[in-house]
């Protein structure tokens, strides 16, 4: 077996993102790893309740030895066995990101042939992470891209909001056959733009707020109620609310996400989001920069390809330099003039 790699979590972004990629490549690598300084860069580092669950379902599906595995720890060891396919349960017990641990386990899944269903219960809309519907409106349909369209099932089968929870997601993946090349660039003409507002033990007149900021600054020319303005009552454990857009061009589909806040009024919300969605307008790339970090491990993984995105973050920053310690790979940013920055993935030597 390859000497572990280690990894300083406080490098880069510090969150994480870099725990969460580490497990995905552990197997498909063969490759252990130690990181300390675990989530060094957040405010409460070390294990959160999201992170070690995505910690035990890969140690459940990879069939791994795990040293440091509790809350709090900011040391941990992983070395790898072999992927097991199957039908499993995992439960963050919170609010914690459902899409987060999804995206964890996803690609081990993926590169080793064999049928999994999945269902992960806690959080579904929650801050600083996918929500259910971003995975189902952008991410993967993007997936598509890579050959991998006919290969996922995702199901959002009730929702979980902050601080409640109480979420559930249901993941089919059908595994065997690793991404194919793609080379992503043009997007067109805009189709079309669309904007949803969940809500659960809230007043409608929350998302009827919501949607008003966003039909005017996005000059969204529909009738509330249409299918590009839609308010959406949901079943859920606790009061929520979630704002979606959809941003559609002929040949790119982009979702952007703000979850409501107590104390927070709902017109501040909808301004924020659609301050990011203006700044993705404004480029012409096909990709945004939180789909732009996801699809990291694909390109990465197909060896060769690009795509061009509107934005890098230190995020995707930090994950592009932890796959290449992992694969044979160089994630190149090249920034281009009015086009974005092109991600592009040259196989090394």
């Amino acid at each position: 077996m390859a000497s572990p790699i280690e990894i300083d979590g406080a490098e880069g972004e510090g969150g994480g993102q870099v725990l969460r990629t580490a497990l995905s490549l552990l197997f498909i690598t063969g490759t252990p790893f130690r990181i300390d300084r675990l989530r060094g860069g957040r405010a409460k580092p070390g294990l959160r309740r999201q992170h070690l669950v995505a910690v035990q379902a890969a140690r459940e599906i990879g069939a791994a030895t795990v040293e440091g595995a509790v809350l709090g720890s900011r040391e941990l060891s992983f070395t790898p066995g072999a992927v097991r396919h199957g039908e499993r349960r995992f439960a963050i017990g919170s609010a914690g990101s459902t899409a987060l641990v999804l995206q964890t386990v996803l690609w081990p899944l993926l590169m080793t042939a064999g049928r999994s269903t999945l269902i992960l219960e806690g959080g579904t809309h929650a801050p600083l992470a996918p929500t259910a519907d971003s995975l189902l409106d952008a991410f993967v349909p993007a997936l598509g891209r890579f050959g991998l369209g006919d290969r996922i099932e995702l199901s959002l089968i009730r929702c979980g909001f902050m601080p409640a929870g109480g979420g559930r997601l249901e993941l089919v993946v059908r595994g065997g056959a690793p991404p194919r090349a793609a080379d992503w660039h043009r997007r067109g003409a805009l189709r079309s733009i669309s904007a949803r507002a969940l809500v659960s033990q809230l007043s409608k007149d929350v998302a009827l707020r919501e949607l008003e900021v966003l039909r005017q600054r996005l000059g969204i020319e529909a009738a509330m109620g249409s299918a590009q303005l839609r308010i959406v009552e949901v079943d859920s454990a606790g009061p929520g609310n979630a704002l979606q857009v959809v941003v559609a061009h002929e040949d790119a589909v982009e979702a952007f996400q703000a979850i409501g806040e107590r104390g927070v009024r709902a017109e501040a919300v909808a301004k924020r989001l659609a301050r990011e969605v203006q700044a993705h307008l404004d480029v012409d790339a096909p990709v945004g920069p939180h789909l732009a970090d996801q699809l990291l491990i694909p390109l990465a993984l197909a060896g060769s390809g690009s795509f061009s995105t509107t934005a890098v973050t230190e995020h995707t920053r930090t994950n592009a330099r932890l796959i290449e310690r992992f694969l044979p790979v160089e994630l190149r940013l090249e920034e281009q003039p009015s086009k974005g920055t092109r991600v592009c993935a040259v196989t090394s030597p």
